[in-house]
């Protein structure tokens, strides 16, 4: 292997390092980044890293080739190897070595692969500190030595973390769950079988080729066999897990598909009077019925920018007991040590229905209705896509219309609101729009789809 010199800045993302093998992504892009990682936290006074890999085809090779770059840095390496990305968090957590890197591409195409890295107790690298990282590559100012590699398994700790959390009611519940053949799949029924459910699997053995469908449970679309297998199985719920297990997806017991917003008004209605500060995150994604909800719950809402290393790090820093953004990512802190687990979340509903004789379609009655869409992304080259967020700004400011700019720009109308942002996981504008009605819905999306199209070029 050899140091990159061309490496592709593109994917060095807002989040983490993501790209496509082997075009942006190779093995010798691996060695380098782990060269500047192993190079990086060695200057912050670091001896020891934790690292892991998903079940992607291309993910023990990039893996291998990390740990070889980081090694020569002089930096020991305790090798999680195949895991779960909630699985490689708990290992950081339990071991109190917070520095770490997990080979994973989360939910993007079988083709994808990339890095979420930290470099110290403060979280996931995002934004700044991720184009910080990769001026620090491109000087190849980097260490030389020779550190130990420790293999280490996580499996029976992470179990018994899951054992110990739960207090299941008298109704037992019959749940499908779908890892979709993602990295899930070598823990998911492990878990499960512990607690007193009646368990039916789809998609369950490992294969990192997806072959079944993309591995993204919060798009509805992913999720069409196991809303067949629910009815078929006249089951109470269905659960979804995105490729590297730290997001889940859920349907009701009448293949409803069910967005995370929506689960967070279930948990939040069940905890807000067993936690002391009634203050919840939610990212700029979400229903404003979820807002609407809190407030009726006599709760405090508290919008942000999207983005698992964002929102998780501000749940913690806010000591929040819980919040989470429409992608599936959601934080537990009220007996949970805060990390996204799509697993965990999946239980947590599980159990709430096992207290109850009440179906999930139940327990969100009552909530505003709006009409919203899905997300849509429009392709759009990273070279472009953020200027097209700052040309889609001066036409906001133009029309006097109000607006949020903690992430892309949320237009504000009294009776909806248009979302457009840059994505930060690929060439893609994100949008998503919301309305009090159907007619005004299809109006303020056709205004801003045809907006973002008249600019991406």
């Amino acid at each position: 292997m050899q140091i990159k010199k061309n490496i592709n800045k593109f994917i060095f993302r807002g989040y983490d390092i993501r790209g496509i093998v082997p075009t942006e992504i190779d093995e010798d892009t691996a060695y380098t980044i782990g060269l500047g990682f192993g190079s990086h936290i060695k200057n912050m006074g670091k001896t020891t890293c934790v690292v892991g890999h998903d079940n992607r085809l291309s993910s023990p090779s990039l893996y291998e080739a990390l740990m070889t770059g980081i090694k020569e840095t002089g930096i020991n390496i305790i090798s999680l190897g195949l895991c779960t990305t909630p699985m490689y968090y708990y290992a950081c957590l339990k071991l109190k070595i917070y520095s770490g890197v997990m080979v994973t591409a989360s939910h993007n195409p079988k083709d994808d692969n990339g890095f979420k890295f930290a470099f110290d107790e403060s979280g996931n690298c995002k934004g700044q500190e991720i184009i910080d990282f990769l001026n620090f590559i491109l000087a190849g100012n980097f260490h030389h030595g020779e550190g130990e590699i420790t293999p280490y398994d996580i499996t029976a700790e992470y179990l018994a973390l899951f054992q110990n959390n739960f207090n299941f009611g008298p109704r037992r519940i019959k749940v499908v769950i779908d890892p979709g053949n993602g990295t899930t799949s070598i823990i998911a029924k492990k878990i499960y079988e512990m607690f007193p459910i009646d368990l039916i699997t789809i998609n369950d053995i490992s294969d990192g080729t997806f072959p079944n469908h993309h591995p993204d449970p919060c798009v509805e679309a992913n999720l069409d066999q196991l809303k067949a297998k629910v009815l078929e199985t006249n089951a109470d719920i269905g659960l979804s897990f995105d490729g590297d297990g730290d997001r889940m997806g859920m349907v009701s017991n009448t293949a409803k598909f069910i967005p995370t917003d929506k689960y967070m008004i279930i948990i939040i209605r069940d905890i807000i009077n067993k936690v002391a500060k009634k203050e919840f995150l939610y990212d700029v994604k979400c229903s404003k019925s979820l807002s609407d909800e809190i407030e009726k719950l006599g709760g405090k809402g508290l919008c942000y920018r999207t983005g698992n290393s964002y929102t998780k790090a501000k749940v913690r820093d806010a000591d929040l007991p819980f919040g989470g953004e429409l992608s599936g990512h959601v934080y537990f802190r009220d007996r949970w040590p805060g990390f996204d687990s799509g697993l965990y979340a999946g239980l947590r509903i599980l159990e709430i229905l096992s207290h109850t004789n009440q179906n999930v379609d139940d327990l969100l009655a009552g909530i505003n209705h709006y009409y919203s869409t899905e997300e849509i992304k429009i392709a759009s080259p990273d070279a472009i896509k953020f200027q097209v967020i700052d040309q889609v700004k001066v036409y906001v400011e133009q029309n006097n219309y109000n607006y949020l700019d903690i992430d892309g720009i949320k237009v504000l109308f009294e009776d909806g609101w248009a979302l457009i942002r840059a994505s930060n996981t690929g060439p893609n504008i994100t949008v998503r729009f919301e309305a009090k009605t159907k007619e005004r819905l299809q109006e303020i999306s056709d205004e801003y789809i045809n907006l973002v199209n008249s600019l991406n070029h």
